[in-house]
This record gives C-alpha cells, sequence and structure tokens, in this order.
C-alpha cells in the first residue's frame, strides 16, 4: 500500500516537473533554473506564468478597448491615464513574487498527499470529475465572497490591506491593469479559498491550477468598466458599482453570492435612476 501511495503521489511530481521544464526551459538557460530545488523551480514557473498572465491579458485588452475600439467601450474622458495604470502595474508587480507563492504551496501539499486532489480526471470519471468542479466553484465563491466582504467590514483590515485596491474607486482611473493591484497579502487572502476547497472537495490537479491563473485573465476583465450583462456573471459593471459604493457586489464569478446574502446592486437599475 506504501509503494502504491507514493507511486501515485510521483504522478503529481511528474506533472508538476513537466510544466517546470515547458516553462522554465523555454524561457531560461538551464544552468539558471535547473540546480534549484524542486520547490523554487515551482515557484519560479508560477512567477514568470502569473506575469506573463497578467501583461498579455492586460495589454492586449487595453489595446483592444482604449485603442482599437476608442470611444466604442469607454467614453474618451473615462480612459485611464498611463500614469494610472503604470502605477496599477507597479504594485502588481511588488505583489505578484508573494502571489505565486500561493500556488507553489498548493502544488507542494498536493505533491505530499495532504490534499483530495487526484491526478488524472480517468481515475475518478467524467461525471464525478463535473460535479466535483461544480462544488470546487461553489467553495470558492463562497469563500472569495466572505473573504472579500471581511476585507472591508473588519476594518484594520480594510486600512492596512484592502483600501491599496480601492484607490481606484472611478471609472478614470479602473482599468485591466488595476485586477492585481493589491496589498500582496489582501490578494493571497482572497485566493485562499482555491486552496481550501482541496482539502473539502476531490479536485482535479490541473483543473486547480488552471483556476488559479484563470483569475489573472478574470480580474482583469472585471476592472474594464464594461458591463457585458450576461446573467449571472459578476462582471465588470457590478465590479464597478462595488467601487464606487464599498457595499455592494463582493461576489466572484457569480452574482448568487451577493444576491443570497442581500448585498446585489445591479448596474442596469444604476443606469435607469440617472435617466
Amino acid at each position: 500500500m506504501e509503494d502504491h501511495g507514493s507511486t501515485y503521489l510521483q504522478l503529481f511530481v511528474d506533472e508538476t516537473c513537466l510544466f517546470n521544464r515547458i516553462v522554465l526551459g523555454s524561457l531560461l538557460p538551464t544552468k539558471i533554473w535547473d540546480p534549484l530545488p524542486h520547490f523554487f523551480q515551482t515557484w519560479l514557473r508560477n512567477y514568470i506564468g502569473g506575469v506573463l498572465v497578467y501583461f498579455i491579458s492586460g495589454f492586449l485588452w487595453c489595446f483592444y478597448i482604449y485603442y482599437w475600439k476608442r470611444n466604442v467601450y469607454v467614453p474618451k474622458d473615462a480612459i485611464p491615464s498611463n500614469k494610472a495604470m503604470l502605477l496599477q502595474i507597479y504594485v502588481s508587480m511588488k505583489a505578484m513574487p508573494w502571489y505565486t507563492a500561493l500556488p507553489t504551496i498548493s502544488e507542494y501539499m498536493v505533491e505530499n498527499g495532504w490534499t483530495k486532489c487526484f491526478p488524472r480526471i480517468s481515475d475518478v470519471g467524467w461525471l464525478p470529475y463535473i460535479l466535483y468542479l461544480v462544488i470546487y466553484v461553489i467553495i470558492v465563491e463562497f469563500g472569495i465572497y466572505w473573504m472579500h466582504r471581511e476585507l472591508h467590514d473588519i476594518k484594520p483590515l480594510y486600512k492596512h490591506l484592502h483600501a491599496t485596491h480601492h484607490i481606484y474607486n472611478k471609472q478614470n482611473t479602473l482599468s485591466p491593469f488595476a485586477g492585481l493591484a493589491f496589498h500582496p497579502l489582501d490578494g493571497i487572502l482572497q485566493a485562499v479559498p482555491h486552496v481550501t476547497a482541496l482539502f473539502l472537495v476531490p479536485t482535479h490537479f490541473m483543473t486547480h491550477i488552471l483556476l488559479l491563473f484563470i483569475e489573472g485573465i478574470w480580474t482583469a476583465n472585471i476592472h474594464d468598466c464594461i458591463h457585458g450583462n450576461l446573467w449571472p456573471v459578476m462582471g465588470a459593471g457590478y465590479h464597478t458599482i462595488h467601487h464606487t459604493t464599498y457595499r455592494h457586489n463582493y461576489g466572484h464569478y457569480t452574482i448568487w453570492m451577493d444576491w443570497i446574502f442581500g448585498t446585489l446592486r445591479n448596474p442596469l437599475d444604476e443606469e435607469s435612476k440617472d435617466i
């Protein structure tokens, strides 16, 4: 049984080693990263991946909405200044080494068998995989909602952590680059539900890693001030209201937690009030 267990855990290690070779081997000379311990190779891979996701998604989205489709989605006087976006990049880059420590630690816990992760979908089958994924997302939605809400309600947490993000509180200061412009501990706390879920529900390892990095793309999207009006998605229209009222729309991917706990404010209702 012990040999079987160690062989099973080795599947996770083999997968993370493959990810490390793909990313680090493609971008860095072998002599720089190969001598590093496995944990630090994983952190370096996550750091490089996080930086790439942040800049690629941010630049592409800014180019599309501020230049290619200029004045289509965002009025000219509402486009954030280059100075504001550079400040957001600066804050994000200071925090990025710490953000990427979280998936590195979660991978370490998975590799050591501390979680309920499984390496292959065939280990459980497609139907259970989908069911587990739904439960995982519900846990993350619930956890991020309450973590975000408490970062507002507990005043010392807001003052010393979350206020860093809320200096961007108007349409002409919010941009896709604000998506990761948090105090490092704030950003980590809001991502912790992803790791907590690993101990509560069987989770496909690769899916967990993908969902963590999708966060980088998602946070860019919800800070562009464009209301996509796609129910039940908690899009940028909802999140812009959060940045202006501070008391509504704490949710993550969907509006459900705000609806359940009475903090939902619809951007279409706000538009009708302004008419």
